[in-house]
């Protein structure tokens, strides 16, 4: 049985490993540095609004169902949920 990713840093990292993308790829895409998505995934980082709201939308993370005690799953619900404007 596999653990489940408890952490932001950690659910970014499975979701990227899940999605086939590098470290490198990921990046690219969300035009930040390679140190800094390291940091976030392994460091505990917390990323800004705008950075963690890109990487949400670039690895479609989705959460696999509602926990009212996992503070990182409605945070990542509620910016799936909204538009730019709400954002």
């Amino acid at each position: 049985m596999q653990k489940r990713p408890e952490t932001l840093g950690e659910i970014i990292k499975t979701a990227r490993d899940k999605s086939d993308l590098t470290v490198e790829e990921l990046t690219a895409r969300v035009g930040i540095s390679e140190r800094y998505l390291y940091r976030i995934e392994n460091e505990g980082k917390v990323p800004t609004f705008e950075v963690l709201k890109k990487i949400v939308r670039e690895l479609a993370i989705y959460p696999e169902k509602p926990v009212k005690d996992s503070e990182v799953e409605d945070l990542v619900h509620m910016l799936y949920s909204c538009d730019d404007r709400s954002l």
